[in-house]
């Protein structure tokens, strides 16, 4: 595992997590006086756990790369973390349509429990669902304000998502393999940004 990890592509894989930082930051910003108390703190702990679980990742790639070591549960907190936390992220997002704190707290729970699970696939299983269905929320969202890009934002960012899926199950560990990965990866959170910067301009709407 690694065998194609380089100083430069190490760098290259904090691009896609900066950038969904600064999305996730700002759609907290926004959505701080929109969302239910409890949806909000899904919201909040989801995205922390994603940006945590990506920047594990790619502090491993540096350090792998670099001859320090190899902490694998630095890499292995990618899934770990990130199943669950887009999953919530998604999860609080349901509460721009359907605003219960009840309900959102119920949600917390429910998307949590996975957690203690040791398999890999029900991380990527939450990780498709969560991140996927959050990109669904924000494009309605979109198309609620009447911003037609937005939804095309978001499109792209889960057409690129599922792209990183394809690319893993054909990893082959190879240099090139990475810089097709981390591309891909890099335009899904780029779109993503994009979608939300989109968002963020259009300012808060009251739907009837």
């Amino acid at each position: 595992m690694g065998g194609g990890i380089t100083v430069a592509m190490a760098l290259v894989d904090c691009v896609p997590v900066a950038l969904f930082l600064v999305a996730a930051v700002i759609l907290q910003r926004d959505l701080y006086d929109r969302l239910p108390k409890g949806a909000y703190s899904l919201v909040a702990a989801g995205s922390i756990m994603a940006f945590l679980g990506g920047f594990m990742k790619a502090l491993w790639k540096l350090l792998y790369a670099t001859g320090v070591c190899d902490y694998v549960l630095l890499d292995h907190a990618l899934f770990t973390l990130q199943g669950p936390g887009f999953l919530l992220f998604f999860l609080g997002l349901t509460g721009l349509f359907w605003k219960g704190e009840k309900n959102a707290s119920s949600a917390l729970a429910a998307g949590a429990a996975p957690a203690a699970t040791t398999t890999s696939i029900p991380f990527i299983v939450m990780q498709v669902v969560g991140l996927g269905g959050a990109q669904v929320l924000l494009a309605v969202e979109g198309a609620r304000r009447g911003k037609r890009l937005v939804p095309v934002a978001f499109a792209l960012a889960f057409v690129f998502m599922l792209g990183m899926g394809y690319l893993g199950a054909k990893f082959d560990d190879s240099s090139s393999m990475h810089w097709v990965a981390q591309l891909t990866n890099t335009l899904s959170m780029a779109c993503f940004l994009w979608g939300t910067l989109m968002l963020h301009a259009a300012g808060p709407k009251e739907v009837k």
